[in-house]
């Protein structure tokens, strides 16, 4: 008789148990509804269309490796100072966004790029010329029209372009050729400061990193002009210690304030330093608000507890995600930054980032801060080591995101759903005593098991790509180029 109860109870809770499981799977409302509903806004994803002008350029390079650069140093030397003259008469008046002295500019710093890298010659003063050329495109700015398709184009094809024909030299040219640090505008500033890796931080300047998680390339890239961040913090300096604090936020633990070198051990891929313009008007008439905005945005970190904002809503202050721990302070104190705010119009990645919890997409995208004309550029570094690692999540995420047009899903393994459920429940009994959990606090189960699900696979496309790669520098005798990355990653994938 004790057997038989000892069974049925045994039966009992088996059933109870299965029926809990069962439960759990029940899989949550899809975000699709929201993409369809917010996808009305007629913008258009950037594109550069110019494969063939890529390939031609990187004719150029192979020729000069194979025959040597006898004669050509003269001719990079006559096209950088043909560049400084452009420079010169661009910078000496105003100029509209489609004026055809930017296309000259940008013609002129693409074609000189490929003899400076092959014959390994005047790359500190190509790097002096791109510094100088968006020290000068930034002045133009600052009399455009920022929200305008024109201005933003023209933004985006020097700045991001310059970048982009450096780390293609970065990439071919001899170890240690060109320096980590590149300087840019030391713009002035009233507010305290401190020195940190040969470059001095001022309170209330911005650090713009990019991450190295596959997520961290997917912010990077997923928006309608594709760049090199992902992340921002925000500076704050105490007046009494000069001791420099990061304010920032965490998608695992909300807001949070750390020291310059807990900043800096987080894997960081590039970093650039970003500083407001000291003839603003509002800096004008009171020039510590830099402060005053670096010290509210510490002070409010120190005294609360501010959740990570995983539907990036910059118009709602409750919640911050990493670009919000910057503009919300500032947006006190009267400068509203990212001038021109971020798209993100293609279907399908709209649907993607959805299922990770996005609900706005229109938002703060940490690349774009680097094109607002508020802003000056103090400095960026970049891991001359790490920037193989940075193209190849690039290339990956770039092809997984045409994919997502195509119609691929990120999806999870439903049968861990139950077990994902009770780990955030375990989570959020965490985040009830103020400590983090497996699961970050906001990001639901499901997003938990879709986001394991896309690094997954970032990771196996980019293992895949990676011996691809070592054939193709056999078979030509340099690095890939980033066109061509892309094109390797399309074949793997």
């Amino acid at each position: 008789m004790k057997q038989v109860i000892t069974l049925r109870f045994a039966a009992m809770i088996g059933a109870a148990l299965a029926a809990a499981y069962l439960l759990l799977l029940i899989p949550e409302c899809s975000g699709r509804q929201a993409v369809m509903q917010s996808s009305s806004a007629a913008k258009q994803a950037f594109a550069w269309n110019q494969d063939a002008y890529w390939k031609t350029l990187e004719g150029k390079y192979a020729k000069l490796r194979q025959t040597g650069c006898r004669g050509a140093e003269a001719d990079v030397k006559q096209r950088l100072d043909g560049l400084k003259k452009l420079l010169t008469t661009i910078d000496s008046r105003m100029f509209g966004p489609e004026a055809s002295e930017f296309d000259e500019l940008e013609r002129q710093m693409f074609e000189a790029a490929p003899l400076v890298s092959a014959c390994n010659a005047v790359i500190a003063e190509y790097l002096d010329v791109a510094a100088d050329m968006r020290t000068v495109i930034k002045r133009q700015s600052e009399h455009w029209n920022i929200k305008s398709d024109a201005a933003r184009i023209t933004l985006y094809r020097l700045l991001y372009g310059s970048r982009g024909a450096i780390e293609e030299i970065m990439t071919q040219v001899t170890a240690g050729s060109v320096p980590a640090l590149l300087k840019g505008t030391d713009e002035p500033s009233a507010t305290p400061s401190a020195v940190v890796r040969n470059a001095r931080l001022h309170s209330g300047d911005i650090l713009v990193s990019r991450g190295g998680a596959p997520t961290s390339a997917l912010i990077a890239r997923g928006n309608d002009y594709p760049g090199n961040f992902s992340h921002i913090a925000f500076v704050y300096v105490d007046p009494e210690t000069k001791e420099a604090k990061i304010v920032e936020s965490h998608i695992e633990v909300g807001v949070v304030v750390s020291t310059v070198e807990q900043y800096l051990s987080d894997k960081k891929m590039r970093v650039m330093l970003l500083r407001p313009r000291a003839d603003l008007p509002q800096i004008r008439k009171d020039p510590i608000i830099p402060h005053k905005a670096a010290k509210y945005a510490y002070d409010r970190a120190k005294s609360t507890h501010v959740p990570y904002d995983f539907t990036m809503d910059y118009k709602d202050h409750s919640k911050l995600f990493c670009s919000e721990v910057a503009s919300e302070p500032y947006e006190r104190f009267g400068i509203n930054l990212w001038a021109g705010v971020s798209h993100i119009s293609s279907p399908g990645l709209r649907r993607w980032l959805a299922a990770f919890g996005v609900k706005h997409f229109e938002t703060q995208e940490p690349s774009d801060l680097e094109y607002d004309p508020q802003l000056r550029v103090v400095a960026e570094w970049r891991d001359p080591q790490t920037l193989k690692k940075d193209r190849i999540d690039n290339a990956v995420t770039e092809v997984m995101v045409e994919g997502a047009e195509k119609g691929d899903e990120i999806g999870y393994a439903w049968y861990l759903l139950p077990f994902a459920r009770l780990v955030k429940a375990y989570s959020m009994l965490l985040n009830q005593f103020g400590k983090a959990g497996p699961i970050p606090e906001g990001m639901s189960a499901t997003t938990a098991l879709r986001t394991k699900e896309y690094m997954a696979k970032h990771e196996g496309l980019g293992k895949r790509l990676t011996p691809k790669i070592e054939e193709y520098k056999k078979k030509y005798g340099y690095v890939p180029p980033y066109w061509e990355l892309v094109r390797l990653a399309r074949e793997v994938k």
